[in-house]
């Protein structure tokens, strides 16, 4: 690490021991490479909160990187506890707005040309400021009103200094990591690493943007902003300003909250079941109530994409629940997710059953979508079951979306609402008549596997005949194994030149003593030597992971006890 870096992590471990993580801080060696510990009394606050909020103050104080990685943690219900992922949610840019001079100087030179020669008038109060980008209302020459966000200068390369030392710590931390789940540190900062360099590339955005507006083009109900192409850039964008205000169920009438909650369902199940590209945070202050009662749907920087076969997928997943089938959900999660080792497929069906008599034993309307997903979620977890991005994030938006339709209209029955849509793509998948069916990509498939399999067949007892055949097997216990036999070889080893030194030091210089003073020189050489011998010994067994014992993290994520 570089001077500058080094300088960082002290404070962020001296920010983590402040906030009652201190153990951690010291298991993963932080002090060690620092090269002095600092004493650091635990915050009154910290003292008083639990965990996860202490966790939440943690990225908090650490910045806009970690503020960023914590909203991005949030929408991620597969990594984190229920506690956390709601603490995190609470997570908001507190930063001060920068000048009107720094707007325009990032204006002009991400887009090449003079302010003046771009836009009529910008308004100097910005309508919003985050860690990322400020967001100007501005005129073009042609007099229409937009709005400009502009990134913040500078905002790059500080996520890129600050993202080098997370992924330091995320090795440091999966050296002293008793348990990772099924998903690495290194991993979740790789992650990070790349949904902030979106976030970042608002070219990416526009071309969300413009997918978007497409895609909606036939709903009268829903409105989407045009992006204005030669007025944007990777750091400059600008879209169409949309007069509108926040959904307030208390202002509107009966029939008003039902058509918008209405509208709000048929957008979310036209963005899954039909485009396969949703917003991944709906929450209510990106959507806008324009005065036709028409929606506005803002802030494209998070979207999910979902291919036809994950849509299939989806479909059958929820046709599962509502039918309380745990035998078809336990093997469609299996399938849907990444197994990181060999699942127990008969405890994670009983889990499954146990969870849905939980949850389902009341009527379908009256279901808690946020509970059950979540649950669901742990249990994937709890199963090493990796569950792609995309489903994660369309838990989180799914969550947002159930709160906005039971604050508009709590009487509507999302799953009475949802099964012709669910049965429109059904039919689709089992027409035999259309080429985009589900029926006629399976038969192509199975007609590929009949023609495939003689031969893969023949390979095998081929092999298998002429001795050439091969299993592999692998096992963390064998690689454990052969790690300690390793460590146990090389302290043995040590220990036997240490032995070797001592003893032959004393009888190889017995007959020439050479002294200095009273002290034979060569003999304090040969335990010199020896010594140096058992040092590295002792250490390799310290610090070779044999002496400490790692930290397990499930006792950080653990909700207290309740007194």
């Amino acid at each position: 690490m570089i001077l500058q870096d080094l300088n960082r992590v002290r404070q962020i471990t001296v920010i983590a021991a402040r906030h009652g993580f201190g153990e951690l801080a010291e298991r993963a060696g932080l002090w060690r490479i620092l090269g002095r510990k600092e004493k650091v009394e635990v915050s009154p606050e910290a003292q008083r909160a639990s965990t996860a909020r202490r966790f939440r103050m943690l990225l908090n104080d650490l910045g806009p990187t970690f503020v960023k990685l914590g909203q991005v943690l949030s929408t991620r219900a597969d990594l984190l506890p229920a506690e956390y992922i709601d603490e995190l949610a609470m997570l908001q840019d507190h930063v001060e707005p920068i000048s009107l001079e720094d707007v325009r100087a990032q204006i002009e030179g991400s887009l090449g040309a003079s302010v003046e020669s771009l836009f009529a008038t910008i308004d100097p109060a910005p309508l919003a400021a985050a860690s990322i980008a400020q967001v100007h209302r501005a005129m073009t020459l042609e007099g229409e009103e937009v709005v400009v966000k502009v990134q913040r200068p500078g905002i790059a390369e500080r996520i890129d200094s600050d993202l080098g030392v997370l992924r330091s710590l995320a090795r440091l931390l999966e050296a002293v990591v008793e348990e990772t789940g099924v998903y690495t540190p290194t991993g979740i900062v790789d992650e990070f690493d790349r949904a902030i360099h979106e976030e970042l590339d608002f070219i990416n955005e526009a071309t969300n943007i413009r997918a978007f507006l497409e895609n909606h083009r036939e709903r009268p109900y829903l409105k989407i902003p045009r992006v204005y192409s030669g007025l944007s850039s990777r750091t400059v964008l600008t879209m169409e300003f949309i007069r509108g205000v926040k959904l307030n169920p208390a202002e509107l009438s009966e029939p008003e909250r039902k058509a918008i909650a209405q509208n709000i369902l048929d957008a979310s199940f036209r963005q899954l079941f039909e485009d396969g590209l949703f917003h991944g945070d709906p929450h209510p202050g990106n959507l806008l109530l324009m005065e036709d009662h028409r929606l506005a749907l803002l802030d494209f920087g998070v979207v999910g994409r979902l291919s036809r076969p994950m849509q299939e997928t989806l479909v059958m997943l929820c046709l599962a629940v509502a039918l309380k089938d745990s035998e078809s959900m336990a093997r469609i999660l299996y399938r849907v997710g990444v197994p990181d080792a060999r699942a127990n497929l008969v405890g994670f069906r009983n889990d499954i059953e146990a969870l849905l008599g939980q949850h389902l034993a009341t009527t379908l309307g009256q279901v808690d979508t946020r509970s059950l997903l979540r649950d669901l979620l742990d249990l994937a977890v709890k199963y090493r079951i990796r569950i792609p991005k995309e489903y994660a994030l369309l838990s989180r938006a799914s969550v947002s979306t159930e709160g906005m339709l039971r604050s508009l209209y709590p009487e509507m029955n999302i799953i009475e609402v949802a099964l012709p849509y669910a049965k429109e793509l059904l039919a689709g998948r089992y027409d035999p008549m259309q080429l985009q069916g589900g029926l006629m990509r399976t038969l192509l498939r199975f007609q590929a596997m009949a023609q495939d399999l003689p031969t893969q067949l023949s390979q095998i007892l081929l092999d298998m005949e002429s001795g050439k055949f091969t299993v592999t097997v692998r096992a963390d216990q064998f690689d454990k194994l052969n790690e300690n036999l390793r460590s146990a070889a090389v302290i043995a080893f040590m220990g036997l030149c240490a032995c070797g030194f001592i003893v032959g030091a004393f009888i190889s210089f017995a007959p020439k003593p050479w002294m200095y003073g009273n002290v034979p020189v060569l003999g304090v050489v040969g335990i010199a030597v020896a010594a140096a011998f058992f040092g590295a010994a002792i250490t390799w067994y310290i610090f070779g992971g044999r002496g400490l014992g790692k930290v397990r993290l499930s006792r950080f994520l653990k909700k207290p006890k309740r007194k």
